[in-house]
């Protein structure tokens, strides 16, 4: 899968034998899981009007957002795709975080009391730059995670999984609903825990660092699942998926476009905080599905030739087909800093935003009708255009051996 056009990759799960469960893992990034969206619009068509084809769901950052919306309606997931398309696509960033001067100036004055009180000042401490109740509202609004029990029990899904990450141990937590016989997991950095879900659940594993707010799930504060998150495909196989289909906002750059890119670098005489904060979100949300993508494609190679760990009779192979951008998805918000509110634009202009650079950072926050219809419309054509895989994927029946 390293060139993202490569048929079916393969990982490994413990033995069994019975029809493959199909599960869909859905990363993000921001603004950018709008991709997403179009990404799905395209499946359903290809699936058309059928009932739920992903029995188990999860999503890590803004893909928690577009996870949690699809496992609400497991009974309609055409209907589903079309409902979040149009809530995308009524975004603007007002309805996401608070643009009003007041709530902008108030957040800003808190950072440099505390950044001059020499710690001197411990009630109140700001840890974010960004008040996103506006988009509380709006999922509490749209998305009826009440019903994701009874979807379970009525066997139209079998599990929905989101992930945050805990700011006190640094541990990637996935939170899941599923039925009895799926396990809670611990693993050396991260956990699978077993509880109804809630908008708490899906905003904190959205929440961007320093942007926008941790929040507090029982005694302890979680901020975006993606960084932390270095297996993305492991949740969904723990919740009994045996063939998986992605969806990431990567795209990968070919080793000429790379060589291009850096032939530039002796150009730059200014560093903007605008554009380190861009390299660091992309090294957080980016990464994590190419490489353990491509770590299950070594442990399928050792399986095949028997050389898996405790006996091969322990494994079986499991697909995995990738879904990721033709374009670098930064680009496409080289525009938008004219579209955000006047407040955001200065904040963002304050550190570098809107000159050489920055526009990955922008990427993240751009909440905007006009990028996210790019979005939604290059995930579209792209997913298409690999209709063939995609048909062969969902229309192949497929028994998995012991």
């Amino acid at each position: 899968m390293g060139d993202g056009k490569s048929p079916l990759s393969v990982g490994v799960l413990a033995f069994g034998t019975k029809l493959a469960t199909l599960g869909l893992i859905l990363t993000g990034g921001g603004a950018r899981a709008a991709y997403q969206v179009g990404a799905l619009r395209a499946i359903a068509e290809v699936v058309g009007p059928a009932a739920n084809p992903f029995p188990v769901i999860t999503g890590v950052s803004a893909g928690a957002i577009n996870g949690a919306a699809l496992a609400a309606s497991a009974d309609d997931f055409s209907g589903g795709v079309r409902r979040l398309a149009e809530t995308w696509l009524s975004l603007s960033p007002e309805r996401v975080y608070r643009t009003d001067m007041l709530s902008v100036a108030s957040i800003g004055s808190r950072w440099i009391r505390n950044l001059t009180a020499g710690g001197l000042v411990t009630l109140r401490q700001v840890n974010h730059l960004l008040d996103t109740s506006p988009l509380r509202e709006l999922l509490t609004e749209r998305i009826p995670l009440d019903r994701v029990p009874a979807h379970i029990a009525a066997g139209r899904l079998r599990g929905l999984a989101v992930t945050a990450t805990s700011y006190f141990t640094g541990t990637a937590v996935t939170f899941f609903d599923a039925p009895a016989d799926v396990q809670a997991w611990a693993r050396s950095r991260r956990l699978g825990r077993h509880e109804a879900l809630t908008i708490d659940h899906v905003m904190a594993s959205a929440a961007i660092p320093v942007f926008f707010p941790p929040v507090r799930l029982g005694d302890t504060y979680y901020g975006d699942g993606q960084v932390r998150l270095t297996e993305p495909l492991s949740p969904a196989i723990h919740l009994g998926a045996d063939r998986l289909l992605a969806v990431g906002v990567r795209y990968l750059r070919t080793a000429e476009e790379t060589e291009s890119l850096n032939s530039e670098e002796s150009s730059v005489r200014v560093l903007p905080v605008s554009q380190v904060a861009g390299v660091l979100l992309n090294a957080l949300f980016l990464d994590h599905l190419d490489s353990d993508t491509e770590r299950l494609e070594r442990i399928n190679h050792a399986v095949g030739r028997g050389a898996a760990p405790g006996g091969e009779e322990r494994f079986r192979v499991i697909p995995v087909l990738t879904l990721r951008p033709s374009r670098e998805l930064g680009g496409l918000a080289s525009d938008q800093m004219e579209h955000f509110p006047r407040v955001v634009r200065y904040l963002l202009r304050g550190m570098g935003a809107g000159r050489r650079g920055g526009f990955d950072l922008v990427s993240y926050l751009a909440f905007e009708r006009t990028y996210i219809d790019r979005l939604q419309t290059l995930g579209y054509e792209d997913t298409l255009a690999r209709r063939g895989e995609l048909e062969g994927f969902f229309g192949v029946p497929t028994r998995l051996s012991a």
